[in-house]
């Protein structure tokens, strides 16, 4: 026997020598996925069909497969598997089982395939050999660039999936485990935090270089070191946060007498009334935003207005482009018009909603930041909601290359707001 072949039980030998070269060759084309790579412990097995990883970074190998495939090839299996586990596959599988009531090995063959598509619709190339039998949207007559999630809700077992029946990349790749799968007790395994440690790696290997990686590794590593979480509450609970301490004494009423009247027989004192907080919003109406956006801005102030209590009467709106236009009252029976369309300077929406009488509590601004900020802290709270904005070409104007837009103020509550999740800081 070689130095670099091993048995399993059934006296069958791989060739780990050629299984590891093609590991080496991975992690030279990929470098970003190389403490992934070199992670996952090899168990020869003849019962998978080709190679296959378990939830608990172990990676099966067939001997005939590994045998019969050049080490080209085998590089960019490797690449391949270890996709599932740093996407977290089997988690997201059995999530959506959950969400969608899918049960059964068919369901799950069906989840190992589109998570074979979210990974191979740009894996390969660029020093890497597309694997035989490598399955992408293009397979399937789907676009490029989507989730796993997506591609479920897009094709079904049939005619265009038959003959992909033997298809199996283990319980890493659709969270059913096989029984194969040596357990969370069996040997070379990976805890949970170590798991989370060679994901962070890697993404921090992504995001020093981001012009390294496909949009979809960026896409990843960036979730990986920002969670998300829901915005929509986060925005609401940063409104409420904001307006909480809002409103002020300013009339008196005799509707509930003053505490202090009890020091006073005979004499009822009035109390101080205290008035609602009133909220004043700043919306982006730049040609940078995006109609969906606008409508998105729209649907948050009517969250606004549920935040204060449903007091229409104590919001205000301001579009704001390059200059501030008129504010309007929720209680308008007509549209707000939402005008604008050119460059964006957001001050002068800070400068005629704080000029607005009477004075708002809170100012909540939506934008994609693009926008120089006040240098000033205004008098009362101010709450970003943040469109996200991703770099084209390492810029972000095409006609100032080095032109880098300021980040939102230190003194304000930031939420970024997504078609998903987003997050806040």
């Amino acid at each position: 026997m070689s130095p670099g072949s091993t048995t399993v039980p059934d006296r069958v030998v791989i060739d780990l020598e050629k299984l590891f070269t093609a590991r080496l060759q991975a992690a030279r084309a990929r470098p970003y996925l190389a403490t992934a790579l070199f992670a996952l412990h090899v168990v020869p097995s003849r019962r998978v069909p080709t190679m296959a990883v378990d939830t608990h970074w172990r990676c099966y190998a067939s001997p005939v497969f590994v045998d019969r495939r050049p080490v080209e090839e085998l590089a960019g299996v490797w690449v391949h598997e270890v996709s599932h586990l740093l996407r977290d596959h089997h988690g997201r599988s059995d999530r959506v089982a959950r969400e969608r009531g899918l049960t059964g090995p068919a369901e799950r063959l069906r989840m190992n395939i589109a998570a074979d598509c979210e990974i191979n619709d740009d894996a390969f190339g660029d020093g890497l050999v597309r694997p035989e039998g490598a399955v992408d949207p293009a397979f399937l007559q789907l676009p490029d660039g989507q989730l796993m999630e997506d591609y479920l809700r897009q094709f079904r077992l049939g005619r265009l999936t038959e003959s992909l029946a033997w298809l199996d990349c283990g319980s890493g790749a659709d969270g059913l485990e096989r029984d194969w799968d040596l357990g969370p007790d069996g040997a070379d395994g990976l805890s949970e935090q170590e798991r989370d440690a060679v994901r962070f790696r890697v993404a921090r290997g992504i995001n020093a270089r981001p012009g390294s990686a496909p949009k979809g590794w960026r896409r990843w590593a960036e979730k990986v070191f920002h969670p998300p979480q829901p915005w929509r509450e986060l925005l609401g609970a940063a409104v409420r946060s904001a307006t909480s301490s809002g409103g002020a004494g300013e009339d008196y009423t005799y509707g509930r007498p003053s505490r202090r009247s009890a020091g006073t027989p005979g004499v009822v004192l009035p109390s101080l009334r205290r008035r609602p907080p009133r909220v004043a919003v700043v919306i982006d109406t730049s040609g940078s935003v995006s109609d969906a956006e606008l409508g998105s801005a729209l649907l948050e102030v009517a969250a606004i207005a549920r935040a204060v209590g449903g007091r229409r009467d104590l919001v205000s709106v301001v579009p704001c482009d390059a200059s501030a236009r008129a504010a309007h009252s929720l209680c308008r029976a007509e549209g707000i018009p939402l005008t604008g369309g050119g460059g964006t300077d957001l001050r002068t929406g800070f400068a005629k909603a704080l000029r607005s009488s009477p004075a708002p509590d809170a100012v909540v601004v939506l934008t994609d930041g693009q926008t120089p900020w006040p240098d000033t802290r205004p008098a009362c709270r101010t709450v970003v909601g943040l469109f996200p904005r991703e770099r084209s070409n390492g810029s972000w104007d095409e006609d100032d290359p080095e032109y880098v837009p300021d980040t939102p103020p230190e003194w304000a509550r930031v939420v970024v707001i997504e078609s998903g999740p987003g997050t806040a800081r």
